[in-house]
């Protein structure tokens, strides 16, 4: 617990930040300039260079030769439409590629020509400045809302140049694949002055498209491996685990190890044992500066799980649609860091992974995962992208709170045990606690 004046400390800092971001946006905010729109065939080449690029950025980093060669930009086109039928969603591709003279932008939206977009009023000088304001302010408990003035900016740097491309084909989900500084951005919480990026779009995140499982399933009825701790040694115990491991597992059929039984032996064991469509660990995670091996999920009694030891666990060769870290936090804006974060799927070999920026508080958690597990039984609900939307709205409207001690989401309410009891109602509304959880990989 912070003492009342570190809380006055916190929030002083905040406001002295927000005047000099003030400053730094207000010269920069007018919209930014963009070339004449480029040739067809350029357009289409200038894809397959940038998915090269961050492809060798990614086998650099995790030190392999995985990925084999580039899609074009006609086979992206094709799969995204092939996914457009398969899930009934209408998505879109973006491109984000900060340069030292311009912010690029490329759109990719199925059976439409590839949009390009250079905004040369935006160098790199300019845009990180504003989103590094943005990650402290929405990354901070301090309730506040100056984290609105640069997530206004940001979104009229990277979703309003392409927004009428978008309302034209009806968009309502995008796929961002972004490059170095925009990785460990939470796209959710951009704002155009009414409302919140997720309110209007489902969103994910993925390293390069060729480095992302283009495959569709649904994952109502698979089943769950559920781990996780609740009790360290030199760092702050987990209450919550205990109750979150048997909320996301109650309605459907899965397993759960919690403290002694959360090792890596009983995890490869299981692993191996049984087919799980979902893997749920819920424990501290770094993403770290420096090499994969920096970077770390905890297990049981001071043993880690390092990003190299978590590829060799073969993920590729099991049946695993999803992998759940439920409190992660990650160095923000570390170029290492981010590509270990964004990279996550790719490295684990697993579809599609959900983690948090930051880590939130333990009862904001355990009110995302249980919320967004329900979303993922709905049969209304046809991707991950739209169950962690749909959790993200209910969040941010104040649908999910605790009141009497009590956890109330569409799921009905659940009793909370007394280390988790709270005075008064709580609600998550602010986008510290929601918008720090990011769909990494196939966001389908």
């Amino acid at each position: 617990m912070r003492s009342p004046l570190q809380k006055h400390l916190l929030t002083l800092g905040s406001l002295l930040l927000g005047l000099v971001l003030t400053l730094v946006i207000g010269s920069v905010v007018a919209p930014a300039s963009s070339t004449t729109p480029a040739p067809a065939d350029a357009v289409r080449s200038r894809i397959t260079e940038i998915e090269q690029t961050w492809q060798n950025q990614y086998n650099t980093h995790f030190n392999t030769s995985l990925a084999g060669t580039p899609l074009t930009a006609d086979a992206i086109n094709s799969t995204l439409a092939r996914l457009n039928r398969q899930t009934g969603k209408k998505l879109a591709l973006i491109y984000a590629f900060p340069q030292p003279d311009a912010l690029e932008l490329v759109l990719v939206i199925p059976g439409q020509p590839a949009v390009q977009k250079r905004l040369t009023d935006v160098p790199r000088t300019t845009l990180i400045p504003v989103i590094n304001g943005f990650l402290n302010r929405v990354a901070s408990p301090v309730r506040t809302r100056l984290y609105l003035e640069p997530a206004r900016q940001l979104y009229q740097w990277i979703i309003a140049p392409l927004e009428a491309d978008l309302q034209a084909q009806a968009i309502d989900t995008l796929v961002f694949c972004v490059g170095e500084n925009l990785r460990s951005l939470p796209f959710a919480a951009l704002h155009d002055g009414q409302q919140f990026l997720i309110e209007k779009y489902s969103v994910g995140l993925i390293p390069a498209f060729s480095l992302t499982n283009p495959n569709y399933n649904r994952l109502r009825q698979l089943r769950v491996l559920a781990m996780g701790a609740s009790e360290f040694q030199g760092l702050e115990d987990l209450p919550a685990v205990p109750l979150e491991l048997s909320a996301i597992t109650q309605d459907r059929q899965g397993r759960v190890f919690l403290n002694r039984q959360f090792t890596l032996e009983n995890l490869r064991r299981q692993l191996t044992s049984q087919a799980f469509g979902i893997v749920h660990l819920a424990t501290h995670a770094e993403f770290n500066p420096g090499e994969p091996d920096k970077s770390y999920i905890q297990l049981w009694q001071g043993d880690r799980l390092d990003l190299d030891q978590l590829r060799r666990l073969d993920w590729r060769d099991l049946p695993v649609e999803l992998l759940v870290l439920s409190a992660c936090q990650t160095a923000l804006g570390d170029r290492e860091a981010e590509l270990g974060f964004a990279g996550l799927s790719f490295q684990s070999g697993v579809k599609s992974s959900l983690a948090s920026l930051w880590r939130v508080s333990d009862t904001g958690t355990l009110a995302l995962m249980r919320e967004f597990y329900g979303q993922l039984a709905n049969p209304e609900v046809t991707t991950k992208a739209e169950a962690l939307r749909r959790t993200q709205i209910a969040m941010l409207k104040g649908q999910i709170y605790i009141e009497n001690d009590q956890l109330h989401n569409s799921n009905g309410a659940m009793s909370l045990p007394d280390e988790l009891s709270q005075s008064g109602r709580l609600t998550f509304v602010q986008p510290y606690f929601w918008s720090a959880f990011t769909l990494v990989g196939s966001p389908w």
